[in-house]
């Protein structure tokens, strides 16, 4: 049997689709409130035969915060995927972070030990990876604290993986770039397109990896059937400049490509605007100085480890994004 935190995000749910077409048995964890109509999208985008798949899966009500909602989920669990995160740039997120994804973190590596789980494969991020000084940053780059509170918790996180092991406990770590998917308009990278589609006039002169969600899920089965632990994985298909995504991404939906520059003086002034009007109309700001650093450093990875130990051929982002488009179009 196997565990999944993080069912109603973008990782979890085209993890289960996945773990299910191979015949796993699933108990997914889930707050009372979740959504599942995302869930439900994803999977019908794979098949028509969308229902019966759904309806395998052991939905169990819980919190990963909550030792006895995680107790309770963790019967008879064999193997347990670990997805479940918060993702903010946001400074004022920094506790509510370090709750969810230290802390809980933590709690799901502590009850696979107490209920002896034979594997653990948790979802990181290229965020928590060190920035080399050299071409490409790869998984022994040496790590430097940032200002990127979310960067930081998801090393935190890893630091308790890592704590896991040394207890004892088989686990491996991955750490995708950002990922292209289907199935969430409103958060994470599906942002991007909902932003390109209302007629993206600048882009920023950042890069970073990218990969696509379907390559996340088979890279992460693909480690644990081979029981390949002690380890962590860049998973990247391709490092590209943020304006290539964002005019890939417009030519699929049959739009203008932005053509402005957006350097880091518009940008810092955006940021101050975005401040203000939060101040004044009390709303969550949309833009910090963690995202600004984000979407202007320039970051290459490297993907040899995880083409070595699976000689794994990655789908290219140009594919990736036009099925991710098609998808928006028919939302």
């Amino acid at each position: 049997m196997i565990l999944v935190t993080g069912g109603t995000g973008l990782v979890g749910c085209h993890l289960m689709y996945h773990l299910l077409t191979h015949n796993r048995k699933i108990v997914a964890l889930r707050r009372e409130s979740s959504d599942l109509n995302p869930v439900k999208k994803v999977f019908k985008s794979y098949t028509t035969n969308y229902e019966s798949y759904l309806k395998k899966i052991d939905w169990i009500i819980g919190d990963i915060n909550d030792i006895e909602s995680i107790s309770n989920a963790f019967q008879n669990i064999d193997e347990v995927y670990h997805c479940a995160a918060f993702i903010s740039f946001e400074s004022s997120d920094l506790e509510i972070m370090k709750k969810i994804n230290v802390e809980g973190t933590a709690n799901m590596v502590n009850c696979s030990i107490d209920f002896k789980v034979k594997k653990f494969c948790y979802v990181s991020s290229i965020a928590a990876i060190g920035l080399s000084t050299n071409e490409f940053t790869d998984e022994n780059t040496e790590w430097i604290k940032t200002s990127n509170p979310y960067s930081n918790t998801k090393k935190d996180a890893e630091m308790e993986v890592w704590r896991g092991v040394h207890e004892g406990l088989n686990a491996v770590i991955v750490n995708p770039g950002v990922i292209i998917g289907n199935g969430f308009w409103k958060r994470g990278s599906g942002v991007i397109f909902t932003q390109v589609s209302r007629g993206l006039k600048y882009f920023t002169t950042g890069s970073t990896g990218f990969v696509c969600v379907t390559d996340v899920v088979n890279v992460m089965f693909q480690l644990m059937e081979k029981n390949i632990f002690s380890e962590r994985f860049i998973i990247i298909a391709e490092n590209l400049s943020f304006e290539k995504v964002f005019k890939l991404i417009s030519k699929n939906l049959g739009l203008a490509p932005p053509t402005k520059k957006a350097g880091k003086l518009l940008l810092f002034i955006a940021l101050f605007i975005d401040y203000m009007r939060s101040k004044i109309k009390s709303k969550k700001r949309r833009l910090s100085s963690s995202t600004i650093e984000s979407i202007t450093s320039i970051s290459h990875y490297s993907n040899s480890k995880v083409l070595d130990a699976l000689n794994y051929k990655f789908k290219s982002i140009e594919k990736s994004i036009k099925e991710t488009s098609r998808y928006f179009l028919d939302k």
